[in-house]
């Protein structure tokens, strides 16, 4: 078993697993976690959330970000500037739609987020842009 520095499992899940876990996804959140794609600006339901929380994925529930690290950035999708742990996000090179860009990823179950970028506030300087439809919050107790 390999551990995060937060103490969370990261073993990658196996294909039973993840077809286990993705039987209960609707067509939108199958579409956005496993075939990369994007949900519509401005309509997500997590870009308004001002709860105290943290944002797992919807497959697998790793933590991935905070509700400390969100912020408005005004491009219509949930936005934070660092992640939970950053062993639990996985970083890709995408080119698709004739532009370079990094996608991330899930590190246990490698379902796609959204994607980072390098505008972001202080003090990363990044802005992790994600689909709501694929995290679930879950609100401090």
């Amino acid at each position: 078993m390999s551990s995060s520095v937060a103490g969370y499992d990261l073993t990658p899940l196996t294909e039973a697993q993840l077809e286990e876990k993705a039987a209960g996804l609707t067509p939108e959140e199958r579409q956005v976690l496993l075939d990369h794609g994007t949900e519509h600006p401005f309509c997500g339901t997590l870009l308004d959330n001002k709860m105290a929380g943290v944002y797992h994925c919807r497959l697998c529930d790793l933590p991935l970000f905070s509700s400390n690290a969100k912020f408005d950035s005004g491009t219509g999708w949930p936005s934070f500037f660092q992640p939970f742990d950053k062993e639990h996000i996985r970083y890709i090179e995408d080119t698709s739609l004739g532009m370079a860009r990094t996608e991330v990823r899930c590190a246990r179950c490698d379902s796609h987020l959204g994607h980072v970028f390098p505008d972001g506030p202080a003090p990363t300087g990044q802005r992790y842009c994600l689909n709501s439809i694929a995290m679930a919050f879950q609100e401090n107790s």
